[in-house]
């Protein structure tokens, strides 16, 4: 019943928005001058690949037979200004479909809207409830944000404390990027949303509880956030024993300009501290036979760690080329708990913008990507060990799990996008004996 009146409500709020977004774009002062800010997205995904060689398989492998699937997501936007410098922030979302294989047998996964959880009934939750206060530092210069998504249109001081709690995704914060960040617009692969290596917490759906600071100076910006670990490996409920486990994360951003063209220079580092087991300690308990079931999802004990680093730059090449580059870390001595099962990551690409060939709404990205493991990760994997998205029973060749990338994203009409997508994955979970795997995609987005 519950489920039914909150889906109901998702509806009336989107046909909502939609008339509001049409009076306000034809010029009504009142809704222009509201405080609040209201946005809608709705993405659709179908994707599939074709047979691909496979000797053996197990249980978190792709299945080697032709799969498709189709994935779908909605989200509404909805933001009101409070007093002075603050606004609070609501997303209820709806999320159906699936990843072909149930989202698992590789590690950079081709499809950033999908969970592991592949529930195909649609699901209506609350995906953000945050409030946000900025601090005025500098009475005497102030910049202008226009209204998006989670941002009513504000002036705030360009030297200021902006302050968030409540529910989110890190990934609003953190190891962010206006080239290859977001799956319904650009490239879609999660290990290119994201730097693969940055364990983020996160629940199954990405969302987590937490508090970020930002000190954001007209040239640079730095911010810390403290946030909620699963309770188990990629689970969807948050653990609640902050003062056992939480998430660490701190990221200075440097903004700059090269022979006048724009860029950004993102230095990343986290600590989590949660339930996740050691492989080492896995391997052992099995080798001598007091537990032989490998189980690294559900820990028993408040002494997982993991620590990493990345680096995050995106830089204009002309204008109308951007080009972003990824490098990640991880200790990989512990089980990944909450983003993709991925110790390293080197990752680039370039976005082209159609102004060149009269279609300025258009865009083409091209993105290569390198994904691996720790050597404890490895050997866990080779005795037979399964992590949350991958394992193929054996690993008796370990290498590099390969991606490449290339989409075109044209504008069909107002407000709808059309995407055609294609990705190679070679030696998916960083197998030599499988594939490789051709990924085929056609994506539809429409926002508000």
């Amino acid at each position: 019943m519950l489920k039914r009146l909150y889906s109901s409500f998702l509806l009336i709020v989107t046909f909502s928005l939609l008339i509001l977004q049409t009076s306000a774009q034809n010029g009504d002062p009142l809704l222009e001058d509201s405080g609040w800010t209201y946005h809608l997205q709705f993405t659709g995904i179908l994707q599939g690949h074709p047979t691909f060689h496979a000797p053996y398989s197990g249980q978190n492998s792709l299945t080697p037979a032709h799969e498709r699937a189709y994935s779908v997501t909605t989200t509404a936007y909805l933001g009101r200004r409070l007093w002075q410098g603050a606004a609070i922030y609501f997303n209820p979302e709806m999320a159906g479909g699936k990843g072909f294989g149930s989202t698992l047998g590789i590690a950079g996964f081709p499809n950033g809207e999908t969970f592991r959880i592949g529930n195909p009934e649609p699901t209506v939750y609350v995906a953000r409830v945050f409030l946000r206060q900025h601090i005025t530092l500098d009475k005497d210069h102030y910049e202008d944000i226009s209204d998006e998504a989670n941002q009513v249109k504000e002036r705030v001081s360009t030297s200021r404390i902006t302050l968030t709690a409540g529910k989110f995704s890190l990934g609003d914060f953190f190891d962010n990027s206006n080239v290859s960040h977001d799956p319904r617009s650009d490239f879609m692969n999660w290990a290119l949303m994201n730097n693969g290596a940055y364990d983020y917490a996160a629940n199954t759906r990405g969302y987590t509880c937490g508090f970020v600071a930002e000190y954001v100076k007209p040239g640079w910006t730095l911010r810390l956030g403290t946030a909620l670990e699963p309770k188990y490996a990629n689970g969807p409920e948050l653990d609640w024993h902050y003062t056992h486990t939480s998430s660490e994360n701190l990221e200075w951003e440097k903004r700059y300009a090269l022979h006048q063209r724009k860029g950004v220079l993102r230095l990343l580092a986290f600590y989590n501290v949660n339930k996740s087991p050691r492989y080492k300690n896995a391997i052992s308990a099995k080798e001598n036979g007091s537990d032989t079931t490998l189980d690294v999802i559900y820990g028993k004990a408040y002494d997982g760690k993991k620590y990493g680093l990345g680096v995050n730059a995106e830089q204009e090449l002309g204008n109308n080329i951007n080009a972003f580059f990824r490098l990640g870390w991880n200790d990989g001595k512990n089980a990944s708990w909450a983003f993709a099962e991925i110790d390293n990551t080197i990752s680039g690409g370039i976005r082209i913008y159609g102004k060149s060939w009269k279609r300025s709404a258009d865009n083409i990205g091209i993105a290569l990507l390198s994904n691996g493991i720790s050597e404890e990760h490895r050997a866990f994997l080779a005795i037979g060990g399964y992590g949350f998205m991958i394992g193929d029973g054996q690993l008796p060749h370990y290498s590099r799990e390969n991606i490449a990338e290339v989409f075109y994203q044209c504008k069909l009409f107002y407000n709808l996008y059309a995407t055609l997508d294609y990705q190679f994955v070679d030696h998916p979970a960083y197998n030599q004996d499988r594939g490789p795997v051709h990924v085929f995609s056609a994506r539809a987005h429409i926002e508000f």
